[in-house]
């Protein structure tokens, strides 16, 4: 038999925490796991993951029945907490469950300090077991970036395959014309975005969400041509990302999961809105990951591109320019390669589990 992994998930908004827990669970199924994915509301995956993925399991969030077993790993994504009786059962199995909290992905200092930290439980209904802290990450340090790629993107060709498969779908660049995938939360600084792209033709591709209704409200520069996406898989999404990077083309992304694609699979440089906070969080967030990005890079480019990461996420004007297209690409390929040389999340996690519990090897 597989063996069996719980994963819990509740969707706050923006089904960004589904997407990060479908990932890990449909890259868990591929390895050989069984995987019960519980998740509060699994709606989205009638667009996200419409043919399901081999080896997972959905189930409703819900106190499980009397008689369920759970898995020899349970993972509560971004601290969600399993359901109290669930966790009773965790401590009454016979071998305590490995129990992990995966976190929310961040380039700050502390990720590689708390990174597989260990959490006694000393109340509740779990008292007696331990939770350990896995932290994703960019550095060899953490528990690094979930990397499962469709095959087609993982190749030399992947992004000329991807443009190919944008073009069939209507979504391509006319002769002359950059592609730019939009892809954000309601944003102050949308106009003065859509006026740095009007320095010349662009085919500005529209993904659902609040950031489409934003833009109906918006009077389109003239270079600029809209074209709205519909919802799509996230394989199909990865491949709208790679089909970017000619020279000018970029992709602007959110949150945790789109930034994280936009990374690994596409050519062309990316803009990032990260999530907006009342407390003003977002800030030392981008600061660490632009920090951890640009190290190395030429200087000039690097103050260039960190000014507009800044007032994309409000944090600063809008500059003259965006940064020179040739060198921000440079820039992205360098990342690029780097992060797929590190092992992937997926990976480091079953090794972690399998050192904490060889009896899940």
């Amino acid at each position: 038999m597989p063996p069996l992994w719980d994963l819990f998930c509740r969707v706050i908004d923006n089904h960004g925490d589904l997407g990060v827990c479908w990932r890990l669970a449909a890259a868990l199924g591929r390895r050989g796991v069984a995987v019960r994915l519980w998740v509060d509301d699994a709606s989205a995956l009638a667009w996200m993951a419409p043919t399901g993925a081999p080896g997972v399991q959905v189930r409703g969030w819900a106190e499980p029945p009397p008689d369920l077993v759970p898995g020899a790993v349970v993972i509560e994504a971004f601290g969600c907490d399993p359901p109290p009786g669930f966790v009773a059962r965790m401590a009454a199995a016979a071998v305590a469950p490995v129990w992990i909290n995966l976190e929310y992905l961040s380039a700050e200092p502390y990720v590689e300090r708390s990174h597989r930290l260990r959490s006694p439980q000393f109340s509740g209904p779990g008292a007696g077991l331990d939770k350990w802290f896995f932290y994703p990450g960019f550095t060899t340090a953490t528990g690094g970036l979930l990397q499962d790629l469709p095959a087609d993107l993982a190749g030399d060709g992947a992004r000329l395959d991807a443009a190919a498969w944008a073009a069939a779908r209507g979504w391509g660049p006319a002769p002359g014309e950059r592609v730019v995938t939009l892809f954000c939360y309601a944003n102050p600084a949308l106009p003065a975005l859509l006026q740095a792209l009007a320095a010349r033709p662009t085919r500005l591709r529209v993904a659902p969400g609040p950031v489409r209704a934003q833009l109906d409200g918006l009077a389109l520069p003239a270079p600029l041509r809209r074209v709205d996406l519909p919802y799509l898989t996230q394989a199909d999404f990865d491949r709208l990302l790679a089909s970017a990077g000619a020279p000018g083309d970029l992709n602007i992304v959110r949150g945790e999961d789109s930034f994280v694609r936009a990374q690994l699979v596409s050519a062309a440089p990316f803009l990032w809105q990260a999530y907006p906070q009342h407390d003003g969080a977002q800030g030392p967030k981008l600061e660490a990951f632009l920090d951890r990005c640009l190290a190395g890079s030429p200087p000039a480019l690097a103050a260039d591109v960190r000014r507009t990461q800044r007032a994309f996420n409000g944090l600063a004007p809008w500059p003259a320019d965006l940064p020179e297209p040739a060198a921000w690409q440079a820039q992205q390929a360098g990342w690029r390669r780097a992060l797929r040389a590190q092992t992937d999340l997926c990976t480091q996690l079953m090794q972690f589990v399998a050192g904490v519990n060889p009896e899940t090897r």
